[in-house]
């Protein structure tokens, strides 16, 4: 590409940007226009879908083309090629999960003809974009194709139920006593006391009797789970708002002028680990059914960069049993039976979700039942909301406590099937009209345990829980039997912690450790502690110091709470407050920031809240790096209405600090306020 005709693009792009203007693209049969409104987000159109996707891939490149490259290494098994030893475990799990023997024999019998085509498509916007600028990364992944796109759904799927955290809990030291289910692994780091809301209410439970959902998920602000947000139009009937993950071809959450949906995080029972007995004179051998057993067994290679332009391949035995992938260390060997591990239709469903235009498509899309996970609260125009635990939950024998480590020598302790999607707890127009479902109880999605079908076994690892959030919904909008848009909109926004909250009991909890506390430093503080309304607005002067000391969770059962670590870490907070701001009763707000580049703006909110904010310490600032982010209104009204709110924690210039839309909707963001995309 000549140097003029990319200083022309680069003005044609940049001006369409500011103007709102658009951009044709055309490459391998594909061809799509780009249009950019006033905050940058790209609308998308093509004749197809798969033009669409095709359009979406080089708009998206545009934005972030840096984590779409890291994942596509990431899928390939090819990131510590370029980021070193580091990355070397990202490699060797991409191929113990063996994902491309999977997709290179599965792909043409298992991947439906039209999610190819948008899969190749995508990978054609993206080769585009390295076409136009082969300075971003040409080098290390062109060309893209179609079945990267399959492969990096199957490459972090698993990690998104906790397969990371299964394998770090049996990389320690010690042999792991429970596995899974609830087990001491817990969830993956990244997305511990994250989660999402959704919330929806039927005409009759609105005061004006529209039809109102939130999509209202909680990601990283940051990186490969970060919310990225499109519009997809084209003339085979895609007309979707909708937020989507860098790499993927479709939105995974959203609404059309017809329906919309949201997920939730959920923790089904997806993983169990069983013990092998291996042959003390072969260790590729393992006991099964009475006689020695091969695993099957390869070399695979890892390259990893050193320094400069030197890098080092290494070979690494990857192994598999009947059961699934196996890890070997020194208190034994170890193989996982994770669900749906070389499914590939995850995109199918979601893609058949979006294009559904009534409840009966919308059921049908998800009876395909490909999605492992994912709570998932719908409404649409007709005035139906529905609301089912999505799973693909493993059908166990009873006889086995599936908490704990599983004998490898068995048949009949590995499960091949699964629980149906019928079967699921799930609740259709409740009588009420009313559904939330915030990382908690699904048979609590109404308030009333009869609304939602019959509770499933314990081994199916369904939370039992309710989170703050899941309460404060039910003491907002479940309270309110007819329920206004403001209230709606003011019930999403509530920065208060219930009374039965995890984190109000550790507040009473601490407050009486301490009783006999003589210190005149901490007795201030511990006073201010204690008089805290559990409120966590911007102006609260008791709330920064009481949830940056007080321990949380999501799950009382998994709170980690030591007296002492507490009082440590309130001490630490006592002088970090007095130091920054002279006094330890400042509003939360002064605080909790949004900082991003030279924007840097004052939060409500907190852990756990329906106004969920998590945060960490940089550069002496406690800063939002997670929890609200991107997320959507959408109502529908008894005339034919259509109105739909969005908002993102930074703008559409997801990565890129010079565009004005690095961060021009996070003053809206930082004040509870919305912009308007429809009508």
């Amino acid at each position: 590409m000549n140097r003029n005709r990319k200083l022309f693009i680069s003005i044609f792009i940049f001006t369409n940007i500011l103007l709102g203007e658009q951009l044709i693209i055309s490459h391998n049969g594909f061809s799509a226009r780009i249009e950019r409104d006033e905050w940058g987000v790209p609308h998308i159109y093509g004749k197809r879908d798969a033009d669409v996707s095709f359009g979406l891939a080089y708009a998206h490149a545009q934005d972030d083309f840096k984590t779409i490259c890291d994942i596509l290494l990431a899928t390939r098994g090819k990131l510590a090629s370029v980021y070193g030893k580091d990355a070397a475990v990202n490699d060797y799990y991409a191929h113990l999960m063996d994902l491309w023997n999977t997709i290179d024999s599965n792909y043409e019998s298992d991947v439906a003809d039209d999610v190819k085509l948008l899969c190749d498509a995508y990978a054609a916007g993206i080769n585009l974009y390295l076409v136009d600028y082969p300075e971003q990364g040409k080098k290390k992944i062109f060309p893209v194709y179609g079945k990267d796109l399959i492969a990096g759904f199957s490459h972090r799927m698993p990690l998104m139920f906790g397969l990371d955290g299964v394998m770090k809990s049996l990389s320690k030291e010690q042999r792991p006593q429970l596995i899974g289910l609830n087990g001491d692994d817990g969830n993956s780091e990244s997305f511990r006391m994250l989660a999402s809301n959704v919330f929806a209410i039927a005409p009759h439970r609105s005061s004006d009797g529209f039809t109102r959902i939130w999509i209202n998920s909680h990601q990283p602000w940051d990186g490969p789970v970060a919310w990225y947000e499109a519009h997809f139009i084209s003339e085979e009937g895609w007309d979707f708002y909708g937020g989507l993950f860098p790499g993927s071809p479709i939105p995974l959450v959203g609404h059309n002028p017809y329906l919309g949906w949201s997920h939730t995080v959920n923790s089904p029972d997806l993983i169990d680990v069983y013990e092998l007995t291996i042959n003390p004179k072969n260790k590729d051998q393992y006991w099964f059914e009475g006689s020695w057993k091969e695993m099957k067994v390869r070399k695979v290679p890892i390259k990893v960069k050193l320094l400069g332009p030197f890098s080092w391949t290494f070979k690494r035995k990857v192994k598999e049993s009947i059961h699934g992938p196996v890890m070997e260390f020194e208190h034994g060997t170890y193989s996982l039976r994770i669900s749906s591990a070389k499914n590939l239709k995850f995109m199918e469903e979601w893609y058949r979700m979006g294009k559904a235009q009534n409840y009966s498509e919308f059921r049908k899309a998800m009876e395909i039942h490909a999605l492992p996970m994912f709570n998932t609260g719908y409404a649409d125009k007709d005035g139906n909301i529905f609301y089912v635990y999505n799973a693909k939950i493993p059908r166990r024998n009873e006889g086995y406590n599936w908490n704990e480590l599983l004998a490898g020598d068995k048949q009949e302790n590995i499960w091949t099937d699964y629980v149906p999607f019928d079967s699921l707890p799930q609740v259709l127009n409740p009588a009420d009209g009313f559904l939330q479902n915030c990382n908690s109880n699904p048979y609590l999605a109404t308030g009333n345990t009869d609304d939602v079908s019959k509770p499933l076994p314990g081994w199916t690892g369904i939370e039992t829980h309710q989170t703050n959030r899941a309460l404060r919904a039910l003491e907002t909008f479940g309270a309110d039997s007819s329920i206004s848009r403001d209230e709606f909109f003011n019930y999403k926004y509530d920065t208060q912690y219930s009374t039965n909250s995890v984190i109000a009991k550790v507040r009473d909890r601490y407050i009486q450790d301490m009783a006999n506390e003589k210190d005149p430093k901490l007795i201030s503080a511990l006073n201010l502690i204690r008089n805290w309304n559990l409120s966590a607005d911007s102006s609260n002067t008791a709330a920064a110091l009481a949830i940056i000391v007080l321990p949380n969770a999501f799950n009382e059962d998994n709170l980690k709470y030591k007296t002492d670590a507490i009082t440590s870490k309130l001490v630490e907070t006592i002088d970090y407050l007095e130091n920054k701001f002279g006094k330890i009763d400042v509003p939360l707000g002064k605080v909790l920031r949004l900082v991003r580049g030279e924007t840097n703006l004052p939060l409500s909110g907190g852990p756990g809240l329906l106004r969920a904010i998590y945060f960490k310490k940089k550069n002496d600032t406690y800063v939002g790096i997670a929890g609200d982010c991107y997320f959507q209104a959408v109502e529908w009204g008894p005339n034919g209405e259509l109105n739909a709110w969005t908002i993102h924690q930074y703008g559409s210039a997801t990565a890129i600090e010079s565009s004005i839309h690095y961060d021009d909707q996070a003053k809206l963001f930082s004040k509870h306020e919305m912009k308007q995309v429809r009508p």
